[in-house]
């Protein structure tokens, strides 16, 4: 294996950022020197830009309890002041309860975001498993209604599984859904039902038990009244192994 076969190699794991400090500024001054490797890592990244890596933080309202203090126990004069301290005891303790309750309310939103976010980033570890133990990348260009996307599939020899990427799509036309398929070497085996949105369509499939020896995969348009046995409406993408 010559050096550059290294930086071939490895450049998936530059992009997940898991090398080493020290191979990292290695593969880093190497980009600087081979347009190649440059222009493959770029691509790479543009294609996981959509991946989620965290949620913002979310900053308390400050001043909050000062201002509602002050509002309370402004005086006009002792006697006022008097016949206010019930009044402001009574609106501390208020306000004391109004903080614990509105403490356990954010206490629990954040539990809540943070339970989330270690689901997304627990999947998104699976992903990049699958990615990174990917033996070859399929890619192909989707025009779809003026729109471009595209289809990644990350084929996975050892566990005999294919983590499929599908971005850009617009909403499938009424009464329609886009489906993906297997192309075996007897015959094309129907696969999920995909989904259109904001976000890219994410999923992670097992090899068909029938149709025989998989040779590739295809992205159609069909009628959602019947989910069809072999493919009869428009061939949006086609990639072969």
């Amino acid at each position: 294996m010559s050096a550059h076969d290294w930086f071939v190699e490895h450049r998936m794991d530059y992009v997940a950022r898991t090398l080493e400090e020290s191979e990292l500024r290695t593969f880093q001054d190497h980009l600087g020197r081979c347009p190649e490797c440059a222009g493959e890592v770029a691509s790479i990244e543009l294609d996981l830009a959509w991946l989620p890596m965290g949620a913002a933080p979310v900053a308390l309202r400050p001043g909050l309890s000062r201002r509602l203090a002050e509002g309370v126990l402004e005086t006009r004069g002792r006697r006022w002041m008097r016949r206010a301290m019930p009044a402001a005891l009574a609106a501390s303790l208020l306000l004391g309860a109004a903080g614990w309750l509105a403490g356990r309310q954010e206490t629990g939103r954040l539990a809540r975001e943070l339970e989330e976010r270690d689901s997304r980033l627990t999947a998104l570890m699976d992903t990049v498993s699958i990615m990174r133990g990917a033996d070859r990348v399929l890619q192909a260009s989707i025009d779809m209604d003026g729109r471009e996307g595209g289809i990644l599939i990350f084929d996975d020899s050892a566990t005999h599984r294919w983590n499929v990427v599908i971005h850009g799509l617009p909403p499938a036309p009424a009464g329609q859904v886009y489906r993906f398929w297997f192309i075996c070497e007897e015959k094309m085996v129907p696969g999920p039902e995909v989904s259109a949105g904001t976000s890219p369509a994410l999923f992670t499939l097992p090899m068909p038990p029938e149709g025989g020896k998989v040779m590739g995969a295809a992205l159609t348009v069909e009628s959602a009244a019947t989910p069809p046995r072999e493919p009869r409406g428009r061939r949006l993408a086609e990639l072969m192994l």
